[in-house]
């Protein structure tokens, strides 16, 4: 590997180097025409500054602030917390309206493609075909578990597993007397049978049993916030209807829910059965009717088929969890490849995450398509900021221990990468939690940092496809949408094959561009939109969290 290939300065303005390799100490370096002695080690993923710094200087990575100094930092040295602190740079709207230039993407590969959708009446198509089961309320959840009990393995969507755990021979072990040494020992694993579609519902992609802790007992606001998700997971194009049950007594009313729906989809053609307990004369009767509807439900899902649709019907969701210093140089790039693709053939997607977009507040500002939509940003990152810093945890906090040991040591740093898989094209609307995506385009949606919140709220926002790019590996899927997972290096690729799905760690190792992986990628997409397994599918990973913005009381 020759120098050029071991150390990369991703923005000319950057004075903080990416090590792509391992960098013992005493190892020398010519870069750009400048001399390096690494008087420590520097790992792979991990930074070092190209000049000597004095207390309080700013550090740049991605072209924008992403820290200072916190004592003299001497040219070549590794930065990390001990020696770095987050800050970044003011943002705010600026009066004029602007023009707003982008040089779109070559779209020629893709503008014959198709893929194998289920269309709605509303125009929207859907990647999958599920119905779902949900309750308004966290008292419900056991009912739920009846019904999925009930129902999902006579129907033939739980039963079959890619692995099982033999359980029965340790007990064997144990009544044999064998030694707990020799019981660690024992193999337990089996394959299990390969996921197939149930015969008798060949068109219905899954049964989706949902369960939460919300709905009463919190702040009023929570529960129609919850009301506003669940129902923005009804409109979703990826669901054919629902069974609703309602205890009846919560703050999370069913009259919220349609009222959401309603303004959501005014002429909604899913069908939607609300159960309600206190209104019924036993559970046992509300259980049976749940069920009979369910079934019937399932059989109208079932009358509809897969068939052609344009790109333009991608509504994609970009996320990213277990960041490593990697995923803002390959996997992040290129899922923002992906999004100007998409953008530039009158699709969709839509960049979450607020607190993953500190630091890099103006440039997405100064995308917006309108001073509206910019205000509305600024809004939201101020207030949800201020709120997490009233708290002792402000977007300054945000790094995970994790991801700091691979490298992002600041929020800033994370954010600039992170951000990068929104891309280049406008911003043309600014979302706020469970507000559903109306316009194509790249929009922008209020989601918390947390992985399975953030994917809670893009399935729900409207997002019939997610890439979900890990550095370090996040085992995570969503119950209604389809969760593809690029891994940013390819030493994560083949050590979790049974997590990840697609691989960009190619770009690190120069084998591949941010365009070819771009390219690939979408072509994957194309794929699972028309019904191919992604490894989250296959591992049954339904994770379902909503996000509290309140408090319990």
């Amino acid at each position: 590997m020759n120098t050029e290939q071991k150390v990369l300065r991703i923005h000319e303005k950057d004075n903080a180097i990416v090590a792509l390799c391992n960098l013992k100490k005493g190892t020398e370096i010519t870069f750009e025409g400048k001399q390096y002695h690494f008087q420590s080690d520097i790992d792979a993923k991990h930074k070092f500054v190209s000049e000597d710094l004095s207390e309080g200087d700013a550090v740049y990575m991605y072209g924008v602030l992403v820290g200072r100094a916190k004592q003299n930092i001497s040219k070549g040295e590794l930065i990390h917390t001990h020696n770095l602190v987050h800050d970044t740079e003011k943002y705010g709207v600026k009066n004029e309206e602007k023009q707003i230039v982008w040089n779109t993407p070559d779209v020629s590969k893709f503008k014959d493609k198709t893929f194998l959708g289920y269309h709605r009446a509303d125009g929207k198509v859907g990647t999958e075909n599920n119905w779902l089961v949900i309750p308004l309320v966290f008292c419900q959840n056991r009912n739920v578990e009846v019904l999925k009990d009930a129902l999902i393995e006579k129907l033939g969507y739980g039963k079959k597993q890619h692995l099982s755990l033999d359980v029965d021979s340790l007990i064997n072990s144990y009544k044999e007397g064998e030694s707990s040494d020799t019981i660690l020992e024992k193999n337990i694993l089996k394959d299990g049978e390969d996921f197939n579609k149930n015969p008798l519902f060949p068109n219905v992609d899954g049964i989706k049993f949902l369960t939460h802790d919300g709905g009463c007992g919190g702040a009023t606001s929570d529960s129609v916030t919850l009301c506003n998700l669940l129902a923005g997971y009804i409109n979703n194009p990826n669901v054919a209807g629902a069974t609703v049950l309602s205890l009846g007594c919560q703050h999370a009313q069913s009259a919220i829910l349609q009222e959401a729906l309603a303004k959501m989809s005014p002429d909604i053609k899913k069908p939607v059965y609300v159960l309600e307990q206190q209104q019924i004369k036993s559970e046992k009767e509300l259980l049976a009717q749940a069920v009979k509807k369910t079934f019937v439900g399932i059989i109208e899902a079932n009358k509809i088929e897969r068939k052609p649709a344009t790109l333009d019907k991608l509504i994609v969701g970009l996320e990213c969890g277990g960041s490593d210093g990697f995923s803002g140089i390959s996997a992040n790039p290129t899922l923002g490849y992906v999004s100007d693709l998409v953008v530039a053939m009158g699709g969709t997607t839509v960049l979450s995450e607020f607190p993953e977009l500190n630091g890099v507040e103006q440039e997405l500002i100064n995308r917006c398509t309108s001073k509206e939509k910019a205000n509305k940003f600024s809004s939201i990152m101020s207030a949800y900021n201020e709120k997490a810093d009233a708290l002792g945890a402000g977007f300054y906090a945000n790094p995970s221990p994790g991801n700091i040991k691979d490298g992002l040591i600041t929020d800033a740093i994370k954010s600039a990468g992170a951000a990068k898989k929104g891309g280049n094209s406008p911003v043309e609307d600014v979302l706020d939690y469970t507000e559903q995506v109306e316009k194509p385009g790249l929009n922008l949606l209020c989601t918390p940092g947390n992985d399975v919140e953030s994917t809670t709220g893009l399935a729900g926002s409207g997002c019939n496809v997610i890439l979900f790019t890990t550095g370090l590996g996040t085992p995570t899927g969503n119950p209604i949408t389809p969760t593809v997972k690029v891994s940013s290096n390819t030493s994560l690729y083949k050590k979790m094959p049974d997590i990840i799905d697609f691989n960009s760690g190619e770009i690190i190792e120069g084998k591949a561009t941010i365009q070819e992986m771009g390219e690939a990628l979408l072509d994957h997409v194309i794929e699972v939109a028309s019904g191919k397994q992604t490894k989250a599918r296959l591992l049954k990973q339904d994770d379902f969290i909503p996000w509290k913005r309140g408090m319990s009381l």
